[in-house]
């Protein structure tokens, strides 16, 4: 018989993760599993890439979706319990020295639990696939459940004690990287025996077909290096890192242009700096796009300047597209790439990534180099269904 199982996320957002779960949704042995999938929002410009065939999609469940909603539209939805835990989190948060936003989160979910509606169907297997999760530990019946972590979770401020309950719930905790699982294993001492690596399953024949979507006409070909970096506009993925690193580019007289796709919070202080450093011509910010990949296969090198990050999908998604990566020295940069095969890391500094991707432009043979590796090179992952097999093989 068929394995049951449900896999858990919160919506199909342009994003990393959610290109991810796309494809490991893709990955998974139909003949093996029936799939429930729940997303707390069916929203997103990925939607349509869901494969509707393979899986069933459950009923939004509406006190789920409360949770990226501001309190004041919580009370609106008629949930004046999720608003007071809300309220409550946020009270509580600001008296606590040093909290952040991430911690009002957590601790949101904590005091809203008891509000939060069971899932009834008794499963084989779960799996949850972003932080917060405390659906799948407290609200979901499985034999085996696996939780999914997609940051450095040094670098997220919360309550370590009130995570410690949900992290337990847990067979196992599933990281994006050897080092992002060392430095949860740092974290959390107790919880290292239960954490295995499973990188992102990404589909190499949809990335490139997808890049053979159309011809993006901001990217017209000219006699400038085009640099591309896509991503969340937030103090993790440091565009304003990129944004520096472009005006000593054009300082010292190389001819870029630099390209930024994404969207968030700080778009408007990207703009202002760009403006700023009169950099309009240099740095031109395009914005959120459903289909990166043509922009992609456009660029001449594919950069990464993040402070912080799990596993950049989007590096990936590049080196599956044949093009020369630059990171910065993040604490999982080693995981991304081989420094001087497929890519090269940097200094976490402005001035380390220009000089970096002068070294690039200016040295073909390395440029070459970098690239015929990356053509030569499987990056898909597929191995990484497996691993999942094994583990629910373990507990079901």
């Amino acid at each position: 018989m068929k394995k049951q199982l449900l896999i858990i996320s919160y919506d199909l957002e342009i994003g990393g993760v959610e290109r991810s779960l796309l494809g490991l949704l893709g990955k998974l042995d139909v003949s093996k599993y029936d799939i429930d999938l729940l997303l707390f929002s069916q929203s997103g410009e990925f939607m349509e890439f869901l494969p509707k065939e393979r899986l069933k999609l459950l009923p939004e469940i509406p006190a789920y979706k409360t949770f990226r909603m501001s309190i004041a539209q919580v009370l609106r939805s008629g949930r004046p319990d999720i608003a007071a835990a809300r309220l409550l989190a946020r009270l509580l948060t600001g008296l606590k020295k040093g909290a952040k936003n991430g911690y009002a989160m957590q601790l949101g979910w904590n005091l809203s639990a008891p509000f939060l509606p069971k899932i009834t169907k008794e499963y084989d297997a779960a799996i949850s696939f972003l932080w917060p999760h405390h659906c799948c530990a407290f609200k979901v019946n499985a034999k085996c459940k696996i939780a999914w972590i997609h940051t450095d979770y040094s670098r997220l401020n919360l309550n370590r004690t009130g995570d410690s309950r949900v992290w337990n719930s847990f067979d196992y905790i599933a990281a994006v990287s050897d080092e992002n699982r060392a430095i949860f294993g740092q974290v959390y001492p107790e919880l290292a025996h239960k954490t295995v690596t499973i990188e992102n399953i990404l589909d190499s024949d949809f990335v490139k077909a997808q890049a053979e979507a159309f011809v993006p006409a901001e990217m017209p070909p000219s006699n400038s290096v085009r640099l591309l970096t896509i991503g969340r506009y937030c103090e993790a993925k440091a565009f304003d890192r990129a944004i520096h690193a472009c005006k000593l580019l054009k300082d010292r007289g190389v001819k870029v242009k630099w390209y930024a796709i994404g969207y968030g919070e700080l778009e408007n202080e990207l703009q202002s700096l760009v403006a700023q450093l009169d950099l309009a011509e240099h740095f031109i910010i395009l914005g959120k796009k459903t289909n990166p990949y043509p922009y992609i296969k456009a660029c001449d090198i594919y950069v990464q300047p993040s402070s912080y990050e799990g596993k950049a999908v989007t590096v990936r998604e590049a080196q599956i597209l044949g093009k020369p990566v630059l990171i910065t020295n993040f604490a999982s940069s080693a995981s991304q790439l081989r420094d001087g095969f497929d890519g090269l890391i940097c200094p976490m500094s402005a001035g380390a990534v220009a000089d970096t991707l002068i070294r690039l432009i200016e040295d073909k043979s390395l440029y070459e180099k970098l690239v015929n590796n990356i053509k030569n090179t499987d990056y898909s992952n597929n191995d990484a269904v497996e691993i999942i097999d094994k583990l629910f093989g373990n507990k079901v």
